[in-house]
């Protein structure tokens, strides 16, 4: 591949458990040619593809117009756990903050293809129970409404950390202790980490020929298994 056809891909979310797969993948995806990242604090790395962007407010992205243009693709990772922040601040960072960055994004780089990282039960209807499956659905909606010629929507169920770290609540402690035997008896509930950011930089970066662009667990899990047979 060419340099003049290797994409230019803005990633946020990158200091995140899957963000920070999908930033390790795109140093080695020949496809990509330069990685902007997008992160509150400095990731205190370096790689002849990285353009290091802070931005500490992404209530407001305006200051991101320049860092934004001409961007091809983008994967939006940026997101907080249930029970970790209180209710409103949920909303805010996974609605709010979805929406402000789409719109700096769609304004300097109109032509760029979105993958965005939601959830299992993603509800556009905003009549589920679940706060979490609500607030995912109304920023999928508003993602399909922005504009862009390509949004790929991503809806894992549990999400295997694949390397130890310290899991925000009981049940990914509970959820990690018996991943064997929960995956072996539903395969299509879980995805690792990085099959998952490699399959959302890949939609991002190279397109797919799948009709619709609701990407289920299931659904990541046949991506990656086409894409990767190594990792099926």
């Amino acid at each position: 591949m060419t340099p003049t056809s290797q994409k230019r891909l803005v990633l946020v979310g990158v200091t995140g458990m899957v963000g920070g797969y999908a930033l390790r993948y795109a140093f080695e995806n020949a496809a990509v040619g330069t990685v902007t990242a997008i992160a509150r604090r400095k990731l205190g790395i370096s790689h002849p593809k990285l353009q290091e962007v802070l931005h500490r407010d992404f209530a407001d992205c305006s200051s991101l117009s320049r860092a934004l243009s001409g961007q091809d693709a983008a994967v939006f990772c940026l997101g907080a756990y249930t029970g970790a922040v209180p209710d409103t601040e949920l909303r805010r960072i996974t609605v709010d903050y979805a929406i402000e960055f789409a719109r700096v994004l769609h304004g300097s780089s109109p032509n760029a293809a979105f993958s965005f990282l939601s959830g299992s039960g993603a509800d556009s209807t905003g009549r589920s129970r679940i706060a979490f499956a609500r607030y995912k659905g109304e920023a999928e909606n508003a993602l399909l409404a922005a504009g862009f010629p390509c949004v790929y929507l991503f809806r894992p169920a549990y999400i295997y950390p694949v390397e130890p770290r310290k899991e925000p609540n009981f049940s990914y402690r509970l959820l990690r202790a018996i991943y064997p035997a929960f995956q072996l008896l539903f395969p299509n509930q879980v995805i690792r980490a990085d099959d998952l950011a490699r399959a959302m930089v890949d939609v991002a970066v190279q397109g797919t020929d799948r009709v619709g662009r609701v990407f289920e667990n299931r659904d990541i899990r046949a991506m990656v298994k086409r894409i990767h047979p190594s990792r099926g």
